[in-house]
């Protein structure tokens, strides 16, 4: 499971980033930059942030300071003047507090790119108050898309939010900053709130509605599992596939396979989705997952088996492309996204004060 790279440098070496600890979006971030050769300097608390990930974690090396203290704030500081970015996930006016907001740290350092990872933003009413990801996307117009009419919304994993709307947003933001950096040679604060993440990702369907392509109601969301040709199945041994050939051409191919080809006129007549979801249940219940694996395996049909976190990394496409690694004994993700010539690497952990000492010498 060896992942091919042509550079283990990656396209960030040389970038300085410090982390300030905290959960989420945050560390996920920190991953990426780390996973792309940026050297990530970790500013942990006692005990951790709580939530140890091993695999998120990786790449980095960490310290534990006390940031109360006026001796760890002075090696903070003292970080923060040769670094490049700096991450950190507070709520609102705790790092001012603390004497190591944006006021003091790019004052000193006028080239850093200070980013702020928050659910609500920096300012508005909610920007103090607790929240979690199921709340962001709440108030975003993601949640209340998703699920069956008539029961509560469905929770997805984090990823719409925390991730999605969070830390990628975070690394783009960051990334963009750094650019305009190399032009006007100063660094800025970038204000990553989940909340305005979520909002953007929304655009894509936001914006479909008025065309009339999809409606976000749930009864109706093509894309949210009302359509019978856009979900998942139960096989005859209690698995899942996932169905999803929207163009006429690909769903026409399905129902060839399945034996169900004088349907496949039927995809968009909507007074007929009843018909058809009754037909591909009962035709996918037929037969074990494996089975229809196997059936569509290549096929234009977008017909996929339903795999769990620890089936993926064993699968023929993730095999051929090493999508997954083996890393400090643990199957992970791969770097990505992937380089032609200054490719990820997963970095051993570093130490904090080593890597101090050469950005310090420099």
């Amino acid at each position: 499971m060896a992942q091919k790279t042509q550079d283990a440098q990656g396209p960030l070496a040389g970038l300085r980033v410090i982390e300030f600890t905290s959960i989420g979006p945050g560390p996920h971030a920190a991953m990426l930059l780390a996973d792309l050769g940026a050297d990530v300097l970790r500013i942990d608390r006692a005990g951790g942030n709580g939530w140890p990930n091993p695999i998120v974690d990786r790449g980095r090396a960490a310290k534990a300071v006390d940031i109360r203290s006026e001796a760890g704030r002075d090696w903070c500081r003292a970080a923060a003047a040769h670094a490049d970015v700096l991450i950190e996930g507070f709520r609102p006016g705790v790092m001012e507090r603390l004497g190591l907001g944006p006021d003091v740290l790019c004052a000193a350092n006028p080239r850093l790119v200070y980013g702020r990872m928050t659910g609500w933003g920096q300012e508005g009413p909610l920007a103090r108050s607790a929240g979690h990801d199921i709340n962001y996307i709440a108030l975003s117009g993601a949640l209340a898309a998703m699920g069956r009419p008539g029961e509560p919304a469905a929770v997805p994993l984090n990823l719409v939010g925390d991730f999605g709307g969070g830390s990628m947003f975070l690394v783009f933001g960051l990334l963009a900053a750094l650019w305009e950096r190399g032009r006007s040679g100063r660094g800025q604060v970038v204000d990553a709130a989940i909340i305005d993440g979520v909002a953007s990702l929304m655009t894509m369907f936001t914006g479909l509605v008025p065309t009339g392509r999809i409606s976000l109601d749930r009864a109706d969301n093509l894309l949210g599992g009302a359509a019978p040709f856009y979900r998942c199945y139960l096989c005859a041994d209690g698995r899942e596939v996932s169905v999803g050939p929207l163009e006429p051409p690909f769903f026409a191919a399905m129902m060839a396979a399945l034996g169900l080809g004088a349907l496949a006129g039927a995809q968009y007549d909507t007074a007929r989705w009843g018909e058809l979801t009754g037909a591909l249940a009962a035709t996918f219940a037929s037969q074990p997952q494996e089975h229809w694996a196997s059936l569509f395996a290549g096929s234009d049909a977008c017909v996929a088996p339903v795999l769990s976190a620890a089936e993926a990394p064993g699968h023929p496409h993730h095999l051929a492309r090493a999508t997954f690694v083996e890393a400090a004994g643990l199957v992970q993700a791969a770097p990505a996204p992937r380089f032609s010539r200054t490719g990820g690497a997963i970095r051993p952990a570093g130490d904090a004060d080593a890597m101090l000492a050469a950005w310090q010498a420099v």
